[in-house]
């Protein structure tokens, strides 16, 4: 496990943002930042932390462990759906190399504008808008369901795909077929893979002893050809949760042991910010717990030692 103090030291070598020059326009998301070039891109995950749609703060090695998640799970469902990232032998016939860490170079593609989430699980979004009365995305669940209560059968409950600083929107599956989003074809593709690519994710997960509990997928188009892009399963898209534990806990009426980034967002709810207004401040001793609490998730997820990366500072500048 990495001390306490080496994660305190670290504090000040985050990756808040880049600067790499030559590589294409540049575009800063909330998490990654993107530069295009022709049908390629680069994307780097930075160490940024949102919740709500908004960056509060920077995390140690966040993006570490966000970057090699997605990899091992985008290697994990090729047999499923191909995803964006281009293939070493193209990398080499280019001269692509990675300009420094958390680096992927990836196929430019056009992107599906709506973010896919299924649920096996009531929590979240979906159990706040159940709670008020309204149906997830125009799905309409039983009454009388509890929170973290698992569902007979996962749901999909898409969103629009928002700006950057702006919030996603529920919409329904018949929304977005009748509003030509998406034509109807695509999206029961899209429908199909999401849920197969769940399936997966719980079958992996059950064997770490972990539950899958909701997700988010995001695809594109490539050459006409449907793939996967952006992340796969990584705590930053994923609800995580220790299986052990899950039905004790639930029975009690209690919150289930999460791995992913629940408690982080309790945390800020508790202080009276759920995405607008003034940002919270975010101490020291809490940024390094949340390091722990990235590195510990991925070493249960994965069932391996995390090895940290020091980043190259001078690519690199502060969160303002």
């Amino acid at each position: 496990m990495i001390s306490d103090h080496l994660l305190f030291e670290q504090l000040g070598k985050v990756i808040a943002s880049t600067n790499y020059q030559g590589y294409g326009e540049k575009y800063e998301g909330k998490v990654r930042d993107t530069y295009s070039n022709g049908d390629k891109r680069l994307i780097v995950t930075t160490d940024r932390l949102s919740c709500f749609d908004r960056v509060i703060t920077t995390i140690p090695f966040k993006g570490q462990v966000i970057h090699e998640l997605a990899l091992w799970w985008f290697e994990k469902s090729r047999h499923i759906i191909a995803n964006h990232l281009l293939e070493q032998d193209t990398l080499s016939q280019e001269n692509l190399s990675a300009p420094g860490p958390n680096c992927i170079w990836v196929k430019n593609c056009q992107v599906v504008p709506i973010e896919v989430v299924v649920r096996g699980y009531l929590a979240g979004s979906g159990l706040r808008d159940y709670q008020g009365g309204k149906t997830i995305s125009g799905v309409t669940l039983p009454l009388g369901l509890k929170p973290y209560q698992r569902l007979d059968n996962p749901i999909l409950t898409p969103t629009t795909k928002a700006a950057k600083g702006l919030h996603d929107q529920p919409i329904s599956e018949e929304e977005i077929i009748s509003s030509k989003i998406i034509d109807a074809k695509l999206w029961h593709e899209i429908r199909e893979i999401a849920l197969a690519l769940y399936q997966l994710g719980n079958e992996v997960a059950k064997s770490n002893s972990l539950i899958l509990a909701d997700t988010k997928y995001e695809f594109g188009l490539c050459h006409g050809k449907l793939i996967l892009i952006d992340e796969l399963h990584t705590l930053d898209s994923s609800r995580y949760w220790i299986e052990d534990s899950y039905q004790k806990l639930f029975l009690s009426g209690e919150s289930p042991e999460m791995l992913d980034k629940q408690p982080i967002r309790r945390s800020l709810m508790e202080r009276g910010f759920s995405g607008d207004g003034p940002l919270p401040h975010i101490s020291d001793s809490e940024r390094v717990e949340i390091a722990k609490h990235y590195i510990n998730s991925y070493e249960r997820i994965l069932g391996a030692t995390f090895s940290m990366n020091s980043p190259i500072l001078e690519h690199f500048a502060p969160l303002t």
